[in-house]
């Protein structure tokens, strides 16, 4: 798993309505995942993140490091939805549609 930390100055960036956000990265930390689960309550939504270091197909079982949990409120967890469906979009814009058709694990069973 790759963590670095990186300091910088705060940068500004403007917003629609002039107010301008200054993006702090002092305590900036990157991690890697390549896997992502998330629960939900009413008043909270959990995304834990973490690393499938199984590289051989057909296991029984897989073990997933589990190295980061980001809770926000559902308000916050649409307004990601957003953000990310309007990425991928252009993303796929630029490079040509993803396909997410295989099967993943079944990562609930025990």
């Amino acid at each position: 798993m790759a963590v670095s930390t990186k300091q910088s100055k705060p940068k500004a960036a403007a917003t629609g309505a002039g107010t301008k956000i200054r993006w702090k990265t002092d305590n900036l930390k990157n991690t890697y995942a390549n896997v992502c689960n998330v629960t939900s309550t009413r008043e909270e939504v959990v995304f834990l993140f973490g690393i499938n270091q199984a590289w051989e197909r057909g296991q029984e079982q897989l073990e997933i490091d589990l190295t980061d949990r980001i809770i926000m409120s559902p308000f916050g967890a649409k307004r990601l939805h957003q953000l990310l469906g309007n990425l991928i979009s252009e993303y796929e814009t630029r490079y040509g549609a993803l396909s997410v058709d295989q099967a993943a694990p079944d990562i609930t069973k025990n």
